[in-house]
């Protein structure tokens, strides 16, 4: 349980496929949506970029199809890059930005965990993801930040100052935070894939459960 509280970590690895998806990926439903396209920019780490999983099945996908079944005409772009610290993140948030189509109408930013795995300081965590809400402010996205939490084992004082770095920057930007990303699985082995780090399909889906209303929430009204 510790080391999934950590999160999102490794390099990148094939992902399993059963003979069911083998052979195709499965496609969303074809729901009646209404409205204005509205495109959101998944930016974090092998949480989002589905590490293990059939490409399908990745949070920015299962989101995708949780917010068409309301209506809401989504567009999720996945830009999960597994690996990625949030100096990493910091390094190539322009270069994303640059190379998208049209500004995204929400970004959700998810990075920490491999901070915590290599045990940077979170002051360090804290200055990169100010410097990655600096550019979304400047260019006037808004943003849901994806908290995160440190294990015990890595001392009080580290604890302290990393979880509580989520919050105090949601403050200071004036961005929308769903504290804990993980709440949903962290504690529940059966949605955790046998690495103990990452969620199964199963469990993606419950992380899209819990934290699909904040998403709405945050995604401003259509222009």
């Amino acid at each position: 349980m510790l080391a999934f509280a950590l999160a999102a970590c490794g390099a990148e690895a094939p992902p399993q496929e059963s003979a069911e998806t083998a052979e195709t990926s499965e496609a969303a439903p074809d729901i009646a949506v209404s409205g204005p396209e509205r495109t959101i920019l998944a930016f974090g780490d092998s949480l989002f970029a589905g590490y293990n999983l059939a490409e399908h099945e990745g949070y920015p996908e299962r989101l995708e199809v949780a917010l068409r079944a309301q209506g809401i005409n989504a567009r999720v772009i996945d830009a999960g890059v597994s690996g990625d610290t949030t100096a990493a993140g910091r390094q190539r948030i322009g270069f994303v930005l640059d190379n998208a189509a049209s500004p995204p109408d929400l970004a959700i930013v998810e990075l920490g965990g491999n901070d915590l795995l290599r045990g940077i300081a979170p002051a360090s965590t804290r200055e990169n993801l100010g410097a990655i809400l600096d550019e979304l402010a400047r260019r006037e996205i808004p943003v849901l930040l994806m908290g995160m939490r440190a294990p015990p084992n890595l001392g009080a004082q580290f604890q302290a100052e990393f979880d509580g770095l989520y919050p105090a920057l949601a403050e200071e930007y004036g961005v929308e935070l769903v504290p804990f990303f993980l709440e949903a699985v962290f504690d529940q082995p059966q949605l955790i894939l046998p690495d103990r780090i990452h969620p199964t399909a199963e469990g993606v889906q419950a992380l899209v459960e819990a934290t699909g209303p904040a998403v709405v929430s945050a995604l401003p009204p259509a222009r």
